[in-house]
Formats: structure tokens, C-alpha cells, sequence
């Protein structure tokens, strides 16, 4: 790939070493260098012009004590450190914490295609550590509680009996552009915007190898066989806590069944076709800071 695919591609040093060493967290929070990002409800804090905000956390120590969840992210090519800081439990945050309303909570899907790559990556990072933290408060063995513990990489159950412990998941989902010559084939979720037309894609079950997760929901989706499964990339996907693995595939059946659940339609788009896409709400094609696009936009231009 000539590029990265957005939200990867960090280029972060996460600092595992340090997670369990308080002493260099202790200077970490009094240095210069660390900086705060704060979220809610899986929001990031930006200006009125969409650019992230974070703050000194040297000079705003108390954003620290008041958050209900921190996560050290790790460090940038600058040596900037970066902590992520949950305020869900808040219920106006921006007057709440910061005594001002001149910054607002958006989400990332609103403000990651308009970022760097390395901006986005951090806070996608954020995100879906934070969500995991929202997500495993409590045990899922013994349904007790649950703390955070590693500079908030690792959850333990406090029931002594059990102590198990959690680690931050990531769910791998497939995503793939299956070809047949100068055609490709494109699905359309009844839940998506107005004529948004997309690769088809789905989670990999139990027991189930990468490839064998394209065919399949190829095949329950649209009614397609496929063959000839070849990987092009991955993309992290926080929303809420994905892993997307894009892959190529050619087709052996042509015929399209929708399964009428997944997909409200489905067909087959040439090349030219997309290349010209209209981008209205009678078609168009997926957004830009997603695998989906890279994998029809790499093909169009094949």
C-alpha cells in the first residue's frame, strides 16, 4: 500500500514497559510532555471548527482526579505522552468539567476523515479502549466488579474466588470487494444513508479461518460463491470495537439471492460506473475514511 488506511498507522510507541512502573507514572503525570484527551460517551472533545482538544496534564491535574477512567495510550514520534480520560457519568460536560461551552463533545465518525492519520489513529485508540472499559466493568464469569489496573490495559475481578482477568478485545470482521472482470459487487444495508452502496462484510464466527469468513458471508448475504480470497489490508475500527481485514475475492457464481436481513439489495457495478458515481442520494459510495472505500477505490483504479 502506498498509504495507510485511516485510524491506522499511529507510528506510537504504547509503552507497555512502563504500564505497572507507578514511579515513572508518578513523573509521567508531572512532565511537560503528557497530555490529557478527554472523552464522553465515546465522543472526543473538539473546537467549533471540528480540531481535537487535549490539555497540559501539568496544569489540569484536577481533570485527572475527576475522571471515572484513565487509559495511558503510550507516546508519539515527539515524545508526547498521551492519557485518555473518560467523563460519561457527567451529564453536561462541557459546563460540568470545563466551566465553558466554547469546545463540544463530537463523535469520531463527524471529525476523523477531516484529521491527519496519526490524529485519528490516537483517537480511535481512545475510543475503543474506553469502550471496552464501559463494556467491562463487571465480571463475565462471576458477574462481580471489575478494576482497572496497568495504566488501564488490564481488568481484574475483585471476587478472590474468581480474579479473573480481562483484557481489551477487539472483534475481527471481514470486509471484502469480490470482482467478476470489470465488475465488482456492492451491497446496501437498509440502515445506511440515502444510496450509500458498499462492500459486504461481516464478523468472523468461532472456529472459523479468515477466508472462510469472506465465502461465507458472501454466500449468506448475496447467494455468490467465491474463490481465489486474497488479503489487501486491515483498518481498526472503533465503532464500537472492530478489526476490519479487507480482502479481494473473484466470483464463480454471478446469480444475486439477497438474504433480505443483512442486505436490502445487492448488484454487480462496472468499473466506469463507479468511477463516475453521481454521490447523491439515489447512489453513492461509502465514506472515505473507511476500508470499504480503499478496497473500491485500489480496484477502479487497477
Amino acid at each position: 500500500m502506498k498509504k495507510p488506511n485511516f485510524y491506522s498507522n499511529q507510528g506510537f510507541d504504547r509503552l507497555d514497559r512502563f504500564r505497572d512502573d507507578p514511579d515513572w507514572l508518578a513523573d509521567a503525570m508531572k512532565s511537560e510532555q503528557t497530555r490529557l484527551l478527554p472523552l464522553w460517551r465515546n465522543q472526543h472533545l473538539v473546537t467549533a471548527e471540528l480540531k481535537p482538544v487535549s490539555f497540559s496534564a501539568v496544569q489540569n491535574q484536577t481533570l485527572i482526579t475527576q475522571a471515572s477512567e484513565s487509559v495511558l495510550l503510550g507516546s508519539d514520534q515527539s515524545g508526547v505522552i498521551w492519557l485518555a480520560l473518560d467523563y460519561s457519568y457527567l451529564e453536561e460536560p462541557e459546563t460540568q468539567l470545563l466551566s465553558q461551552e466554547k469546545y463540544l463533545f463530537k463523535d469520531l465518525r463527524t471529525v476523523g476523515p477531516l484529521l491527519d492519520h496519526r490524529i485519528s489513529a490516537l483517537l480511535a485508540h481512545a475510543r475503543a479502549m474506553l469502550i471496552w472499559h464501559r463494556q467491562h466493568r463487571f465480571c463475565g464469569q462471576c458477574g462481580s466488579p471489575t478494576t482497572s489496573t496497568r495504566s488501564g490495559h488490564l481488568r481484574i475481578c475483585q471476587n478472590p474466588k474468581c480474579a479473573r482477568q480481562h483484557h481489551p478485545r477487539t472483534d475481527p470482521a471481514v470486509i471484502m470487494l469480490i470482482e467478476d472482470g470489470d465488475y465488482c459487487l456492492l451491497g446496501r444495508q437498509p440502515s445506511w444513508p440515502p444510496g450509500m452502496h458498499s462492500t459486504l462484510a461481516g464478523f468472523v464466527e468461532p472456529g472459523e479461518s479468515l477466508e472462510d469468513a469472506v465465502a461465507r458471508e458472501v454466500e449468506e448475504e448475496a447467494g455468490v460463491i467465491v474463490t481465489d480470497i486474497r488479503y489487501h489490508s486491515s483498518q481498526p475500527w472503533p465503532f464500537p470495537s472492530s478489526i476490519m481485514l479487507g480482502f479481494y475475492a473473484s466470483a464463480v457464481t454471478t446469480e444475486i439471492k439477497v438474504d433480505g436481513i443483512e442486505l436490502e439489495s445487492a448488484g454487480w457495478f462496472h468499473r466506469d460506473q463507479l468511477l463516475s458515481s453521481p454521490e447523491n442520494e439515489q447512489f453513492h459510495l461509502p465514506r472515505r475514511d473507511s476500508i470499504s472505500w480503499r478496497l473500491i477505490e485500489n480496484w477502479m483504479q487497477s
